[in-house]
């Protein structure tokens, strides 16, 4: 029964150079459904959506609209049928207001002059209506990345879409807002608008999509019910094997002091408070310490501080007995420290260069990559192709692809491999994992737990309670600055860890 189709996207080829993203890839979104789209990094989910919104053009392939046959040139024509997309790295101008971002080329206007006090109430509206609370005036430059979404969905709403695409939507929330942002969806849905949800998180399919369709490395799995169907059987179909969901580890056995922090204080970029308020913690070799939290409660500036991206007012770093405190970032990288940072785009990867130069990016100047300040290519090459290979990092042409082309979740192993293989005393890893899918996870996961048995110190940063709960062999809980207390994760639960995320509770001093 072909009339309850709302979308197809029949026999779909889209090539990239040294790479078939979409090949013959047939998808059919029922009016009224949530339907997953499920796949590795670099599978090709984010490409058929973009095709489904203008951003691409398919070598092969139709788009059928309510059974109709449609040209989707650009985006605006995608606006025009009704489709609109929240992108896994957010469209939106930093410098413009909410309300500016949202009515941005749907301006209306009188003798020329912008008519914002109509679109001001239709916004707040819909805000109302949706619980999508958002501040029209503020600037987005200094909203959280939560919110920053509510604006992208609220743009999408504004438009009057009634085919939603979500891609990788929860990658950048915490727990409570990946919660809301499912209700909103379901609230969607009961007005019988369409979603296409990207997601690589088995449990919120399982939450919330009534079907998924799956793909490899560019193919169509096939599609199934989600009713009719498990967590480890989508994760069978989407990597061709069997995946762990649990990290295997043997107890730690802790060493020396590899950091010490004493007092830090840290100021805050968005408001004149201080965001780390005389934060003193250790981590010894061979342990896994984890910072949990609630987003925007100190933990980036905590990691600002200990990596040199943001200057301390106050307090001490020592890294292996050394004091670093004013170090700079390079010397603090040669003192024997790693980042995987927060943010891939703005401090991990230099986008416009090749996967090659990314990956020397902190070593360019070792005499195995350089002579007389003359860059040894062929050495970057060898080195590169080593990573890629071990790594599994995918990309078109491989150490030459341009970072910026390479899918998020393969821009992410990227930088795993350059910090991990630099062989430090100290890995600082914040939300290593986010944004990725089933596989690399585990591979990560198994990663760190490496990096803890041969002696290094761990210091990880995640929002994810499993991932926190599974990783770690101490918690420290973040609040408002602070830190309200330490946990043995084989002793504690979820619920006491969120209870102290959420400020309920303080522990006294050596109370642990």
């Amino acid at each position: 029964m072909a009339e309850d189709f709302v979308i197809e996207m029949l026999n779909i080829t889209k090539e990239f150079p040294g790479i078939k993203a979409n090949d013959d890839i047939t998808l059919q979104l029922r009016r009224g459904e949530i339907h997953a789209l499920l796949g590795e990094n670099g599978a090709g989910k984010s490409t058929l959506m973009s095709v489904l919104f203008g951003l691409y053009q398919p070598e092969k392939g139709v788009i059928k609209k309510d059974g109709k046959e449609v040209r989707i040139k650009d985006p605006n024509d995608a606006n025009r049928l009704g489709i609109g997309m929240v992108h896994q790295h957010f469209k939106l101008v930093e410098c413009f207001t909410v309300l500016d971002n949202i009515i941005l080329g749907v301006e209306s206007t009188k003798m020329g002059f912008l008519q914002k006090d109509a679109a001001r109430k239709k916004v707040m509206a819909l805000s109302e209506k949706y619980g999508l609370r958002v501040d029209p005036d503020a600037l987005v430059e200094d909203i959280s990345v939560g919110m920053q979404q509510r604006v992208e969905i609220l743009k999408m709403l504004y438009r009057d879409n009634d085919i939603l695409i979500f891609d990788e939507p929860t990658a950048v929330l915490t727990p409570q807002e990946i919660d809301e942002l499912m209700e909103i969806m379901r609230g969607f849905k009961a007005e019988g608008k369409s979603i296409l949800f990207i997601t690589h998180k088995l449990n919120e399919i399982m939450a919330v999509a009534d079907r998924c369709t799956v793909l490899r490395k560019g193919r169509y799995m096939g599609t199934v019910d989600i009713a009719d169907t498990t967590k480890e059987e989508l994760s069978r179909m989407m990597v061709g094997r069997n995946v762990q969901f649990v990290v295997d580890k043997k107890p730690c056995e802790p060493g020396d002091n590899i950091l010490e922090v004493e007092n830090l204080v840290v100021p805050s970029r968005i408001h004149k408070n201080n965001a780390v308020k005389g934060v003193s913690f250790n981590v010894r070799a061979g342990e896994i310490v984890c910072v949990a939290g609630i987003e925007g409660n100190g933990q980036s500036e905590l990691v600002f501080g200990v990596t040199g991206l943001e200057k301390a007012t106050c307090g001490r770093i020592r890294l292996c007995g050394q004091d670093i405190t004013n170090a700079r970032i390079r010397d603090r990288s040669k003192a024997g420290m790693s980042h995987i940072p927060e943010d891939r785009h703005k401090h991990g990867l230099v986008l416009d260069y090749t996967l090659g130069q990314n990956l020397v990016l902190q070593r360019y100047w070792q005499p195995q990559f350089q002579n007389h300040g003359f860059i040894r290519s062929g050495e970057v090459q060898k080195y590169a192709d080593r990573l890629i290979q071990e790594y599994d990092i995918r990309s078109g042409q491989g150490a030459a692809t341009i970072a910026r082309s390479m899918s998020g979740g393969n821009q992410q192993k990227a930088i795993i491999a350059r910090e991990i293989d630099k062989d430090p005393q100290l890995l600082v890893a914040v939300q290593p994992t986010r944004g990725l899918d089933v596989g690399a996870i585990e591979f990560i996961h198994k990663q760190l737990v490496a990096e803890r048995d041969a002696g290094r110190a761990v210091l990880l940063v995640s929002l994810e309670l499993d991932e926190v709960m599974n990783l770690s062999d101490r918690i420290l809980v973040m609040y408002e600055g602070e830190i309200v207390g330490e946990f043995d994760p084989r002793t504690t639960t979820v619920e006491e860890l969120g209870l102290y995320m959420a400020g309920g509770k303080k522990q006294k001093e050596g109370q642990a």
